[in-house]
């Protein structure tokens, strides 16, 4: 199998983002006949150049690295560990935020969708799963769509499956990563069903999750949270799920639950 040079790969994620070569050099303020021959391999870029490249066509940082590298480059964006004390801050502030949600549930995970850390929140949506699932490496997915995990008590798991699985093929285009298409796989062989929510009810805001816990059912709002101007790989693939109470009555249980 052929090594695919930084002049592939940059063709690949232009394909990717469905521009022209026209188009990104005119975004990139270059030529299109200078970008064809990066492509072609009749020019070699920059280490300048293709993070420029990069930026234009809004590759992840961890891809980035294997442009660069394919040019013969050092990596331009480091990937240290996160029990690392060069990530202490970013540690700090995510545990903050974490134990600062609580009662409502809130995880960390990474690209992979892998938990890293939880709050105490959390025991409400994964009380009574397999405890299979729950051993390292725990994917949040799995964990929600699997029959033996949360998929029993989603009430509304066919427009919850709908809601996960779009915005999981939505990120398998946007980063190419192979273990998150594997995933999509995977999750779409469970089963469950699945509604596509093109058009929703007119005062609907978001997709809840619908979730039954000691015989009530308990509603909540999903938001992501990302560290802004991520400047390595670990933090640009870190994220933070938080879970806040849809309406009136969950937010009531949840918090006399608390006390």
């Amino acid at each position: 199998m052929t090594t695919p040079t930084a002049g592939d790969l940059l063709r690949h994620w232009r394909l990717e983002r469905r521009l022209s070569q026209l188009e990104l050099a005119g975004r990139a303020d270059t030529s299109a006949r200078h970008l064809s021959f990066i492509e072609t391999g009749r020019a070699t870029p920059s280490r300048t150049m293709i993070v420029h490249l990069s930026e234009h066509l809004e590759i992840p940082l961890r891809e980035r690295n294997r442009v660069l590298l394919a040019a013969g480059y050092a990596p331009a964006y480091a990937q240290p560990g996160l029990d690392t004390p060069a990530m202490n801050a970013v540690r700090g502030a995510m545990r903050q935020i974490l134990a600062g949600h609580e009662p409502y549930p809130a995880l960390a995970i990474d690209q992979n969708w892998t938990m890293i850390d939880a709050n105490s929140g959390v025991a409400v949506l994964i009380a009574d799963i397999d405890t299979a699932l729950t051993k390292p490496p725990v994917n949040a997915l799995r964990l929600s769509l699997h029959p033996d995990g949360m998929a029993g008590r989603i009430r509304n798991l066919a427009e919850w499956r709908g809601h996960i699985l779009a915005r999981l093929a939505r990120q398998v285009e946007v980063t190419g990563a192979r273990d998150l298409a594997d995933l999509l796989e995977e999750l779409r062989s469970y089963p469950g069903g699945e509604v596509e929510l093109t058009v929703p009810e007119p005062d609907q805001a978001v997709v809840p999750l619908r979730i039954e816990h000691d015989g009530n059912e308990l509603s909540f709002l999903s938001v992501t949270t990302v560290f802004g101007t991520p400047m390595n790989v670990t933090v640009a693939e870190l994220a933070i799920e938080s879970f806040f109470p849809a309406d009136e009555d969950t937010m009531k249980r949840l918090t006399a639950g608390a006390r």
